[in-house]
């Protein structure tokens, strides 16, 4: 099983537990929202466009309120389910690609958003796989380079650049970072300045 599948799976298992009105780390959605936006980004490509372009963004307000509003149970048995055939993120042989980091990173949101959360036991190796493709995207507005490297030593460039900063941690936690969570358990090494940039860099897709 993928690391989409199992991100999948384990989300669903934790919005169950926990119900439709916990925090996340996504601003001020609470579960219901989070759980909503992933059936709308699904299962409505005609207003998934307004998730990153503002000008769409009425519209995917409004469907993301209507899917908000379906019972808790029906909205995590339409994220259970997968991706329908007419959806480009259900094209076989693309599920960890489309998927992998979007559920890895919003599981995390709602784990992290609880008291007493710590990092899980994972194989980092999918992740650090992703990690090393997503962050040349996150990363791309940085005017200094950008390394990834992980406690055992391996690095990754991702930005070319004056006065680069090292990022060391796990490549769970460097995705998390790269996705602008500043719970990520990380450490930047560099030039004060340099690190400064990099903590306050817009890391929005």
């Amino acid at each position: 099983m993928g690391i989409a599948r199992t991100e999948r799976r384990e989300l669903v298992e934790l919005f169950t537990a926990l119900g439709p009105d916990a925090p996340t780390l996504c601003g001020d959605w609470r579960t219901r929202d989070l759980a909503a936006h992933l059936v709308l980004r699904e299962r409505r490509p005609d207003a998934a466009p307004g998730i990153a372009l503002s000008v769409f963004a009425g519209h995917t307000q409004r469907v993301q309120e209507e899917f908000a509003a379906k019972p808790w149970a029906e909205l995590l048995e339409l994220i259970r389910a997968g991706p329908p055939w007419y959806s480009p993120f259900g094209l076989p042989g693309l599920e960890d690609l489309v998927n992998g980091a979007e559920y890895f990173i919003h599981h995390e949101d709602v784990r992290r958003a609880q008291p007493g959360w710590e990092p899980r036991e994972l194989d980092q190796e999918p992740l650090w796989r992703t990690v090393r493709m997503s962050a040349r995207l996150t990363y791309r507005k940085s005017p200094v380079g950008l390394v990834l490297q992980r406690p055992d030593g391996q690095r990754a460039v991702v930005k070319k650049g004056p006065s680069p900063v090292t990022i060391v941690g796990e490549p769970a936690e460097l995705l998390m970072h790269s996705f602008g969570r500043d719970q990520a358990r990380v450490e930047l090494q560099g030039e004060a300045r340099a690190v400064a940039v990099v903590e306050n860099l817009d890391r929005s897709m």
